[in-house]
C-alpha cells in the first residue's frame, strides 16, 4: 500500500489526473487489497536488504472494456505495476512486464494486456515503448482507464536481464 501512496504523490507533480480522486482512490486500493487476498499481487524485492522495490497483478478481463470478439481468454491482464521511486531508472517496471509476458507464455496465452487511465499519454507512450499496441479507447462515464493495449505474449524487452522468480508463482520458472 505504501508503493500506491508513493505513487499517488508523485503522479500529482505529473501532467496527468491519475489516481487524485480520494473517493476513486479509496473503492481502488479496497479492489487492489482483494487481489492481493487472493494471492494475484506479486511484489519484487532487493535481495540484499528485503526492501519491496515494485508490485504487479494481474486479473479477470475487465468486461468494461474487453469484449467476445477479443477474445478475453487469451490475455493475461496486467494491473497495478507500481516502482518505488528509489528504483527508477533501473527498468524495473519494464522487466516486471516481461516476468508477466512469460508467465502468459508459459500459460499459454496470446497476450499480454493492460488497461491505464485515458488521460495519462506519458503512460500509453510507457507501454508502446516496451512493444504494447494501442487497441483502442473505451470511455464509460463510470470509469476513467480505458485506454486498451497489448502485447504478445513471451515478448521480451530485456532479455538479458530477467527477474529471478523466488518463492510459488503460477507458471513461473
Amino acid at each position: 500500500m505504501a508503493l500506491r501512496t508513493e505513487a499517488e504523490g508523485w503522479l500529482r507533480g505529473k501532467d496527468t489526473d491519475q489516481w487524485n480522486d480520494t473517493e476513486v482512490g479509496a473503492r481502488a486500493v479496497a479492489k487492489w487489497r482483494e487481489t492481493i487476498d487472493d494471492g494475484r499481487t506479486w511484489v519484487v524485492t532487493d535481495v540484499g536488504t528485503g526492501d519491496v522495490l515494485g508490485t504487479i497483478s494481474r486479473g479477470p478481463a475487465d468486461f468494461d472494456f474487453w469484449t467476445a470478439e477479443d477474445v478475453p481468454q487469451a490475455g493475461f491482464y496486467l494491473y497495478k505495476l507500481i516502482v518505488a521511486r528509489r528504483s527508477s531508472g533501473r527498468q524495473l517496471g519494464a522487466r516486471m512486464v516481461d516476468w508477466a509476458s512469460r508467465v502468459a507464455a508459459l500459460e499459454g496465452r496470446d497476450w499480454v494486456r493492460i488497461d491505464t487511465w485515458r488521460t495519462n499519454t506519458g503512460l500509453h507512450r510507457y507501454y508502446e515503448d516496451l512493444g504494447f499496441k494501442h487497441v483502442r479507447t473505451e470511455s464509460p462515464v463510470h470509469r476513467r482507464s480505458g485506454w486498451l493495449a497489448q502485447r504478445p505474449a513471451g515478448a521480451l524487452t530485456h532479455a538479458d536481464d530477467l527477474l529471478e522468480v523466488a518463492g510459488t508463482c503460477p507458471g513461473a520458472s
